[in-house]
Order: structure tokens, then sequence, then C-alpha cells
């Protein structure tokens, strides 16, 4: 599995694989994937030896350091190959971007979503506040996490 930039020729994937993982929360669609592409957003995918697109995550940046912010939009990958790193590595490509910027990092995930608010702990976020009925049109909680600004090279 490698990561790397998302294709334009992935985005009905993306919003196929958005149908089976968000159904009841309003899911992405193509036409949305792209405007996120066109804003100049930075998206990636994760792609098998056959080059299939396993998982996709996007994040936005705002700003300039020191004041720099970014915001995690989507991290999603096929229920076929879950709890394979394939998240996680998305994650950390999304978190590389980051910290070329040295920007805060903030993202929103579902409050019953334990495997995912692992992860995030796990690199560095944390629970900072609660956004009620976030989800629709599921009217699902979300917790929104953040994780400070961190630089490529330690110092």
């Amino acid at each position: 599995m490698r990561v790397a930039k998302l294709r334009r020729g992935d985005l009905r994937r993306c919003a196929e694989l958005e149908q089976i993982l968000f159904s009841g929360d309003d899911p992405w669609s193509k036409a949305a994937f792209a405007a996120e592409l066109d804003r100049g957003h930075y998206y990636v995918g994760a792609y098998d030896a056959d080059e299939n697109l396993l998982g996709y995550a996007g994040l936005a940046v705002v700003g300039r350091p020191p004041e720099a912010e970014a915001e995690v939009h989507t991290i999603g990958v096929d229920p076929a190959h879950q709890r394979r790193g394939i998240g996680r590595a998305l994650l950390l490509a999304l978190l590389g971007r980051a910290d070329q910027f040295r920007a805060t990092t903030f993202l929103e995930v579902r409050t019953d979503n334990d495997a995912a608010i692992a992860l995030y702990r796990e690199h560095g976020f944390e629970i900072v506040g609660l956004r009620k009925r976030y989800y629709q049109p599921s009217g699902a909680d979300a917790h929104t996490m953040r994780r400070p600004p961190r630089s490529t090279v330690e110092e």
C-alpha cells in the first residue's frame, strides 16, 4: 500500500466509499471532492499494488506560521480494508502536511467512534469541545479535537 496525491480519476470511487461509510450523515458527492481539489486543499489516497483506491483523506491549511491552522476534512477507508493501518497512514500523511506549516490541527469525530478517537489521541490530539447534533441527518454529536503545532524537524 502506498499513499500519494489523490487522483481526479478516483473521485467517483471516493463518493462511492462515502455512501458506504457515511450513508446516515450526508455523504460527500464526487462534485464535493472535486471542489476541495479545486480549492487547492491537500487530498491523498491509499493505493494497493494494482493502483486501486483503498482510502482517502483531506486537509485544509489556512494562514502562515506561526498562526497557521489545519483542519482534517475527511478520512475514509474501504470497509474491506479496514484495521490494516490504512487510516493511520492517511492520518500521518495529513499531519506531515500540517507540520510543514507548523499548524495547529483540528478535526471533528463522532463521539461514538472509539477507534478513531483512540487513533487521534495516539497522534497528539485532545478533545477540546463538543458539537451537539453536528452530523446530519443522524443528529450524532461530534467531539472537536486539537493537535498542537509541530515542526517537521525535531527541536
